[in-house]
């Protein structure tokens, strides 16, 4: 036994090495990102009748910039609406009356949650509630209505024939 550690005793403390950088590495990360949160957020609930695409960690932002984030995201079994919490930066001091859309970055990029400012001047205060929101836009639905509708006649529809027999009008 004495002859084993002997012989890997430099492999084994390589090992724990390693071991300790890469929690090192994971505590060091947890704290610089908060953990997932926003250091002393404002927690906003909002209703939206399609969520897709979001889930906590999705990005919230005012004109494209960051502000916060999705804390949670569950079903309101009243309503059988999305329910979604969001952790929003008290620096932002956004008015209690702003309106808030799930957005897409473009076809092919990722969605995020984007907040409209209202005219209000009483900023969001912990537990308040978006009430003006809008859903998620289903993108191929929308590509499936598009494919299926445009094979349709779009003309004016044609006037009838005049009936064999009958004789044209006068001028």
């Amino acid at each position: 036994m004495r002859n084993v550690v002997k012989e890997h005793g430099a492999e084994a403390l390589i090992g724990l090495l390693v071991v300790l950088i890469a929690v090192w590495f994971g505590w060091y990360a947890f704290q610089r990102t908060g953990g997932g949160r926003v250091p002393n957020a404002i927690q906003v609930n909002a209703l939206f009748p399609n969520a897709s695409g979001i889930s906590p960690g999705t990005d919230v932002r005012v004109a494209g910039i960051k502000i916060g984030q999705v804390a949670a995201v569950k079903l309101d079994p009243k309503t059988f609406q999305a329910e979604v919490a969001l952790a929003i930066d008290p620096a932002s001091k956004l008015p209690d009356d702003s309106s808030a859309a799930i957005t897409s970055e473009g076809i092919l990029g990722g969605t995020y949650m984007n907040i409209i400012p209202g005219g209000s001047s009483t900023p969001f205060k912990n537990g308040d509630e978006i009430l003006d929101t809008q859903g998620s836009v289903d993108l191929m639905s929308m590509v499936g209505q598009f494919i299926n509708k445009s094979g349709g006649d779009s003309a004016k529809p044609a006037s009838p024939a005049p009936s064999a027999g009958a004789a044209p009008a006068a001028p």
